[in-house]
């Protein structure tokens, strides 16, 4: 099914997608920080624009006028809540219970990418519990299904995208019943058994990223990376966790992915989810 996508922009040129040296993780860096300083946020119950999640370079103290692999977003936009509802993770709403539709947390797809006509949406973005699991192997679907319905799995959404470079993207956001389900969810970790992948370890150079970025608070951000020799793609996850709901991201590419969008993908995703 192609989704039906309207808040993309005309397409672009596609930005050259460059191994990830230490430099770039600087200027991703000051990008990141740049990003958490202009969130704006606004009354319960009102819809509020976060920052241009691309601006121009010359905006950015110490960034590179050098392109660094980035994607352009569509403004990212808060929910407008029911009235009365709490915000996230507000003090009257610890458990971070989401009253916004799920969809709308949904990250939305960059200028220049292509629906991901590969993925196999329902009505209003949503994915069935079997389609999700078409990530993970074979030998662990049964249990992560039994799962799902023990631990409380409320509905799964998802939106998918390919860039001119090949770059395929699917994010995933699952809603649970509470926080606690959450937490018990095993569809994450240095473990996870994903599709046709013989190992996974954790991304070196997002920890670096995160060790250094403060705020936000990226505690809940965890990535994972193929690890060589892996073909002639390689995939890349990066998880979530944001009160009620567990966000899922896959990035796949031939060749290698590049680490710059990878990361920018994740934390925007996270910053809707909070």
């Amino acid at each position: 099914m192609t989704e039906q996508n309207t808040t993309a922009a005309a397409p672009e040129t596609p930005v050259p997608v460059v191994p990830v040296a230490p430099k770039d993780r600087r200027v991703l860096f000051a990008f990141l920080r740049w990003t958490a300083a202009v969130l704006v946020f606004g009354a319960v119950g009102t819809g509020v624009a976060y920052g241009l999640v691309r601006p121009e370079r010359t905006e950015l103290p110490g960034l590179s006028t050098k392109d660094d692999g980035r994607w352009t977003y569509p403004t990212l936009v808060k929910p407008t809540l029911p009235p009365g509802a709490a915000q996230p993770f507000a003090e009257d709403n610890e458990e971070g219970v989401h009253y916004a539709g799920l969809i709308q947390l949904l990250l939305p797809a960059p200028e220049g990418s292509t629906p991901d006509a590969g993925l196999k949406l329902e009505k209003d973005q949503k994915v069935s519990v079997d389609t999700f699991l078409e990530e993970y192997e074979s030998t662990v679907r049964t249990k992560m299904k039994d799962g799902f319905t023990n631990d409380g799995l409320r509905e799964i959404v998802a939106r998918g995208w390919t860039m001119p470079d090949g770059t395929r993207t699917r994010v995933y956001l699952l809603r649970f019943h509470s926080s606690g389900f959450v937490d018990a969810f095993e569809g994450c970790g240095i473990n996870m058994n994903l599709n046709g992948v013989n190992r996974i370890e954790g991304d070196s150079a997002w920890s670096k990223v995160k060790n250094l970025q403060e705020p936000p608070d990226l505690a809940d951000v965890s990535l994972f990376t193929e690890a060589a020799p892996y073909g002639d793609e390689q995939l890349v996850a990066g998880c979530v966790k944001g009160g009620d709901t567990q966000a899922v991201i896959f990035q796949s590419r031939k060749g290698q992915v590049a680490s710059v969008p990878f990361h920018q993908t994740v934390i925007l995703q996270d910053q809707l989810l909070h």
